[in-house]
Order: structure tokens, then C-alpha cells, then sequence
């Protein structure tokens, strides 16, 4: 359900998405790949910089996730940007699809991690920060490591 802990290597973090976006709730889903996806993965040659989540006729898929081709893949290779389906519970894709269509929600791939052999994505529930409110956010970034930078100082 929400807010599970990761377990496991981290492939990928889609920072611009916190830095955009204010996470609400997160969900962990299962990614459908196939085996040169995976290859390049473990090679760590993916990006989540302008990728989102849509739910369609009761399944959800995640768009613009790059996943570069393998280079020792020939015909195997998928296309990088194809749409990758997102293994969840039923019920929760349900609940995160009314979220979106009823209120001003985005789903957005927050991660990318192994859990064991399996490669899964933390997906967010978000709403989209005003300009003001990245300004607030990243203030409050800057202080908050004026005053550790402060307390290193003092404290050594």
C-alpha cells in the first residue's frame, strides 16, 4: 500500500519530480520488461526526467521512461520509449485512476529499484508546486543547509 519502505539497488530517481511536484501519497508498482530492458537497467542507463503515469481501460502505464537499447541486443531491442505497463492490485489502480480524473492529481514515477531480482517503481500521487512554492521549497533547502553547514562549524 502506501509508503512502503525500498528495498534493494536504486536505478533511477526522477529528482525534477519532487522539485516540481508535491508528493502525497507513493505506491510501489511492478514494471512489465523484457530482457534487454533489464540488462540495460542493472547498467543503470535509464531516465525519469519528463516521464508520467496514465491509467487506460483499467491498467496503468507509465510514459517516457527511457531505457537506452542494449547494444549487444540486435533484434531484440524495444523501442526506449515504448509504454511500460505497471503491474498493481486492481483496486489500486481503480482508486488512482478516480484520483486523477476527480481531482488535480498527476501520477509520477518518483523511482526505479530492484526488490530482489524484480525491478519495481515508486509511483507518486502528486499535485503540481506554483512557481512561489519552488522558491519556498528551495529557501527553505538552502537554510536548512546554511545551519548544518553552521552547526559543523561550531561543533567540531
Amino acid at each position: 500500500m502506501a509508503e512502503k519502505k525500498q528495498k534493494g539497488k536504486q536505478i533511477a530517481v526522477n529528482r525534477k519530480a519532487r522539485h516540481d511536484y508535491f508528493v502525497d501519497e507513493t505506491y510501489e508498482a511492478g514494471i512489465e520488461l523484457f530482457g534487454t530492458e533489464v540488462k540495460r537497467l542493472r547498467a543503470g542507463t535509464v531516465n525519469l526526467k519528463d516521464s508520467f503515469c496514465k491509467v487506460e481501460d483499467g491498467e496503468m502505464f507509465a510514459y517516457g521512461v527511457h531505457i537506452s537499447p542494449y547494444e549487444k541486443g540486435n533484434i531484440f531491442n524495444r523501442d526506449p520509449l515504448r509504454p511500460k505497463k505497471l503491474l498493481m492490485h486492481k483496486k489500486e489502480i481503480i482508486k488512482l485512476g478516480s484520483l486523477v480524473a476527480r481531482d488535480s492529481f498527476t501520477l509520477v514515477p518518483l523511482s526505479l529499484y530492484f526488490s530482489g531480482s524484480r525491478v519495481k517503481m515508486e509511483v507518486g500521487v502528486c499535485r503540481g508546486k506554483k512557481l512561489y512554492d519552488k522558491r519556498e521549497s528551495e529557501a527553505k533547502r538552502q537554510a536548512s543547509r546554511e545551519i548544518e553547514r553552521n552547526f559543523k562549524d561550531n561543533y567540531r
